[in-house]
């Protein structure tokens, strides 16, 4: 099967040829130097995260926002809540690009089945380790989970930036 990265397709989420009509170019525009992994070191754990990969889905703010901040630097405070809240928070993000470490040891991935998710009006979920041949994940991102652009908008193509949003994508044509 093929699946619409342009956004424009009148059969979403499957691929109708819309790209050659609409001119989508699947050229990544982003500043690859954005593209690296801070590390926040807490008393307890310390998070690793990669703005780069993110798609901004929210999970991480609206989840834990004491851990979480929006407007705050730095954005992340690796005390702001018990381990295993910050620990499910970190587990629920879509993107890959946040992960975390205890006791020196990362966990980036699980074990999940592979399986491609589509978002309401928004990205693929890609899940369980499915290969994406040809390109970079990512400074410290995972190999096991990543969203993927469906709109067309993204500057990090093919991954999800949270264009969606801004353009307003909507998963019905027209």
């Amino acid at each position: 099967m093929a699946l619409c990265r342009c956004g424009a397709s009148g059969n979403k989420p499957f691929c109708d040829g819309s790209h050659g009509a609409v001119g989508f170019a699947d050229k990544n525009t982003a500043d690859p130097a954005a593209n690296k992994r801070h590390d926040y070191v807490g008393k307890r754990i310390t998070i690793h995260d990669n703005r780069a990969v993110c798609a901004h889905a929210g999970v991480c703010t609206d989840r834990l926002s004491s851990v979480f901040r929006m407007n705050a630097e730095p954005w992340i405070d690796p005390d702001g809540a018990q381990t295993a809240e910050m620990i499910a928070t970190i587990e629920a993000c879509p993107s890959g690009a946040l992960s975390y470490s205890v006791d020196n040891v990362e966990h980036r991935d699980r074990e999940r089945e592979p399986m491609v998710t589509v978002v309401d009006n928004g990205p693929y979920t890609i899940t369980g380790g499915v290969e994406l041949v040809g390109q970079s994940l990512g400074d410290g991102a995972s190999n096991e989970h990543f969203t993927l652009c469906r709109c067309g908008g993204s500057k990090n193509k093919p991954f999800c930036d949270g264009s969606h949003w801004s353009i307003g994508f909507k998963d019905a044509a027209g």
